[in-house]
């Protein structure tokens, strides 16, 4: 029998800062517990990335017992994955309360689902307790993906299957520039690199990364429309360093006015990179002094 942390009841908590330099934990938790009602109204991208998620599941080669879906919000991949794994006790794991309510609610009929309200950085569930890992577009609330993938490392079993998506640096450029045409503030997240995200995985301990990447354009009739969405999936500013006083009308008009000049064809894009990638459980680490470097990085000797 597989031991986790914590077994029973359906919704565990566990809270906890994640020392996070750019985010906030409180704002994030905040923000989702808002938007837990909204969240499957204006959820196109974690669609997207949930169903190429599960696409690039079919081909692995794995039979959890435990499944993780990792920063569930609503639930909606829980459905999917209990149906790929019919054997699988399936974990839900968020840092909203009222995220997990509505994936609780989503319960498939005789499904084994385990709610547990807790901090991807300090998963309460025991060292190398967990078969597969899935996480939708988690590694965007967290300033490294190392804070991640260090837990996953921990609780996944050498043969685990950790399977996620993120946004790349490449993402919402054009509400990043809107803003630094009208101040200095901090207003957008910053995403991680797919290399610095490899290297992270590499050093957490996980083995053998495959990453690859796609291109999303989300349209919106107007910028009040993508703001709207943004908030529906509390998708809003919760950067520690960003301007703590009201954004004033003037300057939240000039922004939205930058944003209105991006218009082609009567809407506004916004460009997504989708970073997606798979890993498998931790393998020897290397011991102090050992170095591994890629061979292909060795340049040729003139």
């Amino acid at each position: 029998m597989t031991r986790l942390a914590n077994k029973a009841g359906n919704v565990n908590t566990m809270n906890t800062d994640a020392n996070r330099a750019m985010l906030r934990t409180v704002d994030v938790q905040r923000r989702f517990d808002r938007a837990a009602a909204t969240f499957d109204t204006a959820d196109v991208v974690h669609r997207v990335a949930r169903e190429g998620l599960m696409t690039r599941l079919q081909p692995m080669r794995v039979d959890p017992r435990i499944a993780v879906d990792l920063g569930c919000a609503t639930g909606t991949a829980c459905r999917p994955l209990a149906r790929h794994f019919r054997r699988a006790h399936i974990v839900a794991i968020d840092l909203s309360r009222q995220m997990l309510e509505r994936a609780a609610q989503k319960k498939p009929w005789l499904s084994k689902m385990t709610a547990i309200q807790a901090d991807a950085a300090a998963l309460p569930l025991s060292d190398h307790s967990v078969d597969l890992v899935f996480a939708n577009l988690l590694l965007a609330w967290f300033d490294a993906p190392s804070i991640v993938f260090n837990e996953v490392s921990r609780v996944l079993r050498r043969d685990g299957l950790f399977l996620f998506s993120t946004l790349g640096p490449d993402s919402m450029l054009e509400l990043r520039h809107a803003w630094r045409q009208v101040d200095d503030g901090e207003h957008v997240n910053r995403f991680a690199d797919m290399h610095d995200i490899g290297d992270a995985a590499v050093r957490a301990g996980l083995r053998d990364p495959v990453l690859d990447v796609d291109r999303l354009t989300v349209t919106y009739p107007g910028a009040a429309e993508l703001f709207d969405e943004l908030s529906a999936v509390g998708a809003r500013n919760s950067l520690a360093a960003r301007t703590r006083s009201l954004v004033g009308r003037n300057r939240f008009r000039a922004m939205t006015d930058m944003l209105e000049a991006t218009r082609r064809d009567g809407v506004i894009p916004v460009e997504l990179e989708l970073v997606y990638g798979h890993c498998w459980g931790p393998g020897p680490s290397a011991t102090k002094g050992e170095y591994h470097v890629d061979a292909g990085q060795i340049g040729r000797r003139r």
